[in-house]
């Protein structure tokens, strides 16, 4: 049923594999004459450090070319001023790869309140400012000064979701497709191993990049529609404000199921309804840049359009018009299979920084030297994550024993390895070898989550794969501790109490994050993500496994405030959920709308997606877009904060909640003059946190002393532990008890974390990724959602 493709360690090796595999691809002249090059097959520029790891993206897309026979160089944070530094390597025989890195450059230089930031994760001792604002452009740019005729290729998270015209916050407004600002000849996006090896397979063949036009996970620039395609405008397929005219090809979604008669007789076929026209011979055209420039609606519906289209065997091409010139976006990437992820993960990293770098820090890789990435992608679909929109929804899994082995290999290879690997995981720490268990009904599916109103029957939950590889992993020689980072499921977790067991007795190392993100069902909704009944199913589990194993574990929840559809009183209902259950969120993020997440589109539009789009009668959101009033959501989320106090206060009258403010119980903050009782380092928000003050954190988990030892934890000389919490009576900001009047208890859906394509996943270099559009962590120095 699915569509064969060629294996990508199968084609024939390019001429210069006789020079065979380097220690590091080279960064200057001297490190090529070492290997004995005269010049470089491809040469890969990126924004950030060249670490050997698979998780940094410019390392995987180098040793797989690598492996293919090409010579691969790199440059690495080059100086942008100039076109010198991108002429070191000299002029490379078959095209520049650019990568703005693991993150999207503008998320990486520019906070959620588009503040500077003076740090960066992927650059030696944190510096920041080592890559320049939308770095895929300015590498561009130089890459032409220096080499005009050389063909450029751009790749990585930040060209990957702004490959279609997209809404870019930092400047307010709709943004060309990068392919066309770039000037370049052709963007990869998605997991792009595969189309990457193509394209340079091809390439050394002699054939003309501008030939390169129907590449799965390709977009290119034609002078217009091939002849054998048929042309479908968006508009035909959902009108916005106009009943349709013709029946609804994304119906797919809705019969994939059994009909009525069949589910009485069990024995009978599953009849899947594939869409009317052929992906193979029809391309959706989405309206133009100009249109969707200046109007907010018709993006909302363009972006409607996009993502249910993103299905690798039967979604359909895009085009989409920029001025005079045509944008043709082919169909998604086919996943790989579990045989080529192992060849990816198995190819001969050196697994630390260049040793240029010499004695210096590079965060990103101190947080996922020992971790291995387990899996890529996520079928939870949450509106605020790119992890979908990037590395798809079919989940590509590594087999046991190529996992096994790069535990090995870390053993051998990591300096001063103490026996922990810090994570076993991806986008999301259980969707390994999860997925659609009918193979028709996911290749025409459509859904953008599997999980989300609610499971869907069709997906296999059996959490036994990842049980088996947990169990063998911890029990290999050498191995003290294998600890679950990535973030869990658990709307998929509680539908095995084995996997929540194995997990909490094995693998919590004192803390478990999780990511309600709400608790107000009218947001959630939005979001795509289960309901707070499903998080306390989750919670009594945990608590309950742990007794058992005798431990003393905490869940540490994850929250985003000012997401679209997000009230002043649903923030307000989440902070008095927050008090009631004595959680005191100090890492707290703001909804950061990166390109192409549905989210986003919410923000831009102020109306919902995720239905179909009309101008009149349409579902409108309340955004919070202003300064004052995402500040006020994120002070909510730190009601415990006295920097917050007065803000919250001004925000309680005005909204007629006066009676939050006191020294009772029920109330969320003090009356105006506590300020005054603090100490400088209350007021400050640091001391009984101390460096821990930006994780969020439960007042009832001890602290730990510089000795290592527990103190009590205290406030004003009070002790904070006050027991267990009322599970309700509360009032809330309606009336209702917290926590339980606008509580969605359905099944949902949860998040994801890396990614990989020609530049790098989402999160993780070009081979991973992560969910906003901060092309993720590399395996996780960064959270990987858009509000995060």
């Amino acid at each position: 049923m699915h569509t064969k493709v060629t294996p990508i360690d199968s084609y024939p090796k390019y001429w210069a594999e006789c020079y065979g595999t380097a220690p590091f691809l080279p960064t200057s002249r001297k490190e090529m004459d070492a290997l004995g090059w005269d010049s470089c097959d491809i040469i890969i520029v990126t924004g950030d450090a060249y670490v050997d790891h698979p998780s940094f993206g410019m390392a995987v897309i180098g040793r797989l070319l690598e492996a293919q026979g090409f010579r691969v160089g790199i440059i690495s944070q080059p100086k942008w001023d100039n076109k010198d530094e991108f002429m070191k390597l000299g002029k490379p025989n078959l095209f520049f790869g650019i990568t703005a890195g693991n993150m999207d450059s503008m998320i990486n230089r520019y906070t959620a309140d588009r503040k500077l930031r003076h740090d960066d994760a992927y650059t030696p001792n944190n510096e920041g400012g080592k890559r320049p604002d939308r770095a895929v452009l300015v590498y561009s740019q130089r890459c032409r000064e220096a080499f005009k005729d050389v063909p450029i290729v751009l790749g990585g998270i930040e060209a990957s979701l702004r490959r279609l015209a997209h809404y870019d916050y930092w400047s307010d407004k709709v943004r060309r497709s990068v392919l066309m600002d770039a000037k370049a000849d052709i963007l990869l996006f998605g997991n792009a191993e595969r189309a990457l090896v193509e394209v340079a397979h091809r390439l050394g063949n002699g054939e003309d990049i501008k030939s390169l036009t129907r590449i799965a996970g390709t977009a290119v620039m034609v002078k217009e529609v091939p002849e054998e395609y048929k042309e479908i405008d968006s508009s035909r397929i959902e009108k916005p404000g106009r009943a349709m005219v013709m029946p609804n090809p994304y119906a797919t979604e809705e019969n994939c199921d059994t009909n009525k008669q069949e589910q009485k007789n069990e024995a009978k076929v599953v009849r899947v309804q594939p869409s009317r026209h052929d992906a193979k011979t029809t391309v959706v055209r989405l309206p133009s840049y100009e249109k969707l420039a200046n109007d907010r609606i018709l993006y909302a519906h363009a972006s409607r359009v996009m993502h249910l289209e993103t299905n690798p065997y039967s979604g359909r091409a895009l085009i989409q018009k920029h001025a005079d010139r045509e944008l043709w976006v082919n169909r998604a990437p086919i996943p790989l299979s579990t045989e080529e992820m192992d060849f990816v993960f198995g190819l001969p990293f050196a697994r630390v920084p260049h040793p240029s770098y010499g004695k210096a820090k590079i965060p990103a890789y101190d947080m996922i030297k020992t971790s291995v990435n387990i899996m890529r992608g996520c079928f939870g679909g949450c509106s605020f994550c790119s992890i979908t929109e990037h590395e798809g929804r079919i989940i590509q899994n590594r087999s046991k024993e190529s996992i096994l082995n790069e535990i090995k290999d870390i053993q051998e290879k990591v300096p001063g390895f103490t026996g922990t690997i810090s994570d076993l995981g991806g986008p999301t720490a259980n969707m390994y070898r999860l997925g659609c268990s009918d193979e028709r009904a996911e290749a025409n599916c459509r859904r953008p989550s599997c999980i989300f109103p609610k499971i869907c029957e069709k997906l296999n939950t059996d959490h036994k794969h990842t049980i088996d590889l947990y169990r063998e992993a911890r029990n290999l020689k050498g191995i003290k501790k294998i600890m679950i980072a990535s973030g869990v499921r658990y709307d998929l977790a509680v539908e095995s109490p084995e996997y929540v067991r194995e997990l909490v007795t094995h693998h919590v190392g004192g803390y478990l994050k999780i990511a309600p993100e709400h608790t107000e069902k009218g947001t959630l909704d939005l979001m795509m993500k289960p309901g707070m009944g499903t998080f306390d199913r989750f919670k009594e589990m945990f608590e309950q496994y742990s007794q058992e194993a005798g431990k003393k574990q905490y869940l540490i929840p994850y929250f985003i405030s000012a997401h679209p559809g997000s009230t002043d009183e649903d923030m307000l209902n989440l902070a008095l959920w927050l008090k009631q259950n004595d959680y005191q969120c100090d890492q707290v993020q703001n909804f950061y709308p990166s390109p192409m997440c549905n989210a986003t589109a919410m923000y831009h539009s102020e109306t919902n997606p995720l239905k179909k789009v009309k101008y009149k009668g349409r579902e409108d959101l309340s955004v919070a877009k202003g300064e004052r009033q995402r500040r006020l959501h994120k002070a909510l989320l730190r009601y415990h904060d006295p920097a917050n106090w007065a803000l919250i206060r001004d925000a309680l009258i005005s909204m007629g909640k006066k009676h939050l403010i006191g020294n009772r119980s029920s109330c969320l903050v003090p009356p105006p003059g506590t300020e005054a009782e603090l100490t400088p380092a209350e007021r400050r928000g640091s001391g009984r946190h101390g460096s821990k003050r930006f994780a969020t954190k439960h007042p009832n988990q001890p602290d730990i002393r510089k000795d290592g030892k527990r103190s009590p934890t205290t406030r004003n000389g009070k002790p904070t532990v006050k027991g267990k919490p009322s599970a309700n009576g509360r009032p809330t900001a309606n009336g209702k008890p917290a926590g339980t009047g606008n509580r969605s208890e359905t099944s949902g859906n949860k998040r994801p974390h890396n990614g990989n394509n020609a530049g790098g996943r989402n999160g993780k270099p070009a081979g991973h990724t992560n969910r906003n559009g901060k092309a993720g962590r590399p395996n996780k120095p960064t959270r990987s959602r858009a509000g995060a």
